[in-house]
């Protein structure tokens, strides 16, 4: 099934596409890039692996051997074999052939003490499927209870879509944590994984979690970091201004799709019915990973934060935009915004100056509630974070 991906590379330039397992890089290259000009190396071929992580430098005969016709070398996951990083480094400079290189941690480049080509390539994240890449396509009930990962939409039984995402959850044990060598002891990571997806949107307590799984704070702060290098979730960073003594410190933690977060906490089988506090939490999550994910397509430089009073009071997303004011984004659940809702952005607006404070919801009827504009999520999302 061919879906426009909104992400758009430039195909002139040397780039690394950055993307957590299964969300579509493969796909969306042979969409871009012709077998006619175009040679790749897939890193998870064991063969080609083994050859050229015990002779990097087969990579530069490899490439040297190419016919002119071939303008491009796909290399897909890269991080495999961060030592061919330095090779691509000098076919840069001796050949005239555009790199693109794909993977699914960062992690393993960092510690391999990899480049990154010298700021010689450009950098590109790709997520699950957006609702505005789905169109028509797009059911927030079936997102909402299984994610939007490819796959989900090449499966029509419930149980398939359920084996897989299960099998996902295992995948990246077997393949990202065991065969990378990330953690030492596998049984407690295990039992880190369930939790911190129970703790999915939520502000994180590390003490907590590392009494439930039987490790120190600073084992459970490195989990975290595992998650966050191999691109299976990212933290949402408490709002820090100076006013903001009086709000919490503690960073939330987000996994990348609802779908994979409901396999890890083993909740498959509890769909989120509406008006159910569980509901309001999978659309806000939702809610909030189609923001972020817009805003790398399109705005990269925005900055996304949240704020919490010591006393309870919320704002789900504070967005930094250079250049215009704060937008504060509350997201409720309700098919019926009333001032109770949006009670928060109401009281706290006149901390931020100059700043716009909406409300995404499930309201079919935009409104205006004194300073607030109320808007359906959807319109809220294409309005704010889609270029016009």
């Amino acid at each position: 099934m061919w879906i426009q991906r909104l992400l758009s590379p430039s195909m002139r330039q040397h780039f690394f596409l950055f993307g957590a397992r299964g969300v579509g890089k493969s796909s969306l290259l042979s969409q871009l890039f012709s077998s006619t000009y175009t040679y790749t190396l897939n890193l998870l071929d064991p063969f080609i692996e083994e050859r050229l992580m015990m002779n990097p430098g087969d990579l530069r005969k490899i490439v040297h051997g190419l016919p002119e016709t071939i303008t491009h070398v796909i290399i897909d996951e890269i991080q495999k074999i961060p030592k061919l990083l330095d090779v691509v480094h000098m076919l840069i400079e001796e050949k005239k052939k555009i790199f693109v290189m794909t993977g699914s941690s960062a992690r393993k480049l960092r510690r391999g003490a990899a480049n990154l080509l010298a700021g010689r390539a450009f950098l590109y994240h790709l997520y699950p499927f957006s609702m505005l890449e789905l169109k028509e396509k797009f059911n927030l009930e079936h997102a909402m209870t299984y994610g939007t990962l490819p796959r989900m939409l090449e499966l029509d039984d419930p149980k398939e879509k359920e084996a897989y995402l299960m099998s996902y959850a295992h995948a990246y044990l077997k393949e990202e944590v065991v065969a990378e060598q990330l953690v030492r002891r596998l049984s407690p990571f295990r039992k880190f994984l369930e939790i911190s997806a129970q703790y999915n949107g939520k502000i994180v307590n590390y003490s907590n979690i590392a009494k439930n799984i039987g490790v120190d704070d600073k084992t459970v702060k490195e989990y975290f970091s595992i998650l966050e290098d191999t691109l299976i979730g990212f933290f949402l960073e408490p709002f820090n201004h100076s006013f903001s003594k009086r709000f919490r410190a503690k960073p939330k933690f987000y996994y990348f799709d609802v779908g994979v977060v409901r396999a890890l906490a083993h909740l498959l089988s509890v769909p989120p019915l509406p008006q159910t506090s569980y509901f309001g939490e999978v659309f806000e999550h939702h809610v909030i990973l189609e923001c972020m994910r817009l805003a790398d397509y399109f705005y990269p430089e925005y900055r996304f934060s949240y704020f919490q009073t010591m006393t309870g009071d919320e704002i789900d997303l504070i967005v930094d935009r250079p250049g215009k004011p704060y937008l504060l984004i509350e997201i409720k659940s309700t098919d019926n915004v009333n001032k109770k809702n949006i009670t928060s952005l109401e009281k706290y607006k006149h901390e931020f100056i100059h700043s716009e404070a909406v409300c995404f919801s499930l309201d079919p009827i935009a409104k205006k509630i004194n300073d607030v504009l109320v808007l359906p999520w959807a319109q809220g999302i294409k309005q704010f974070f889609m270029p016009e």
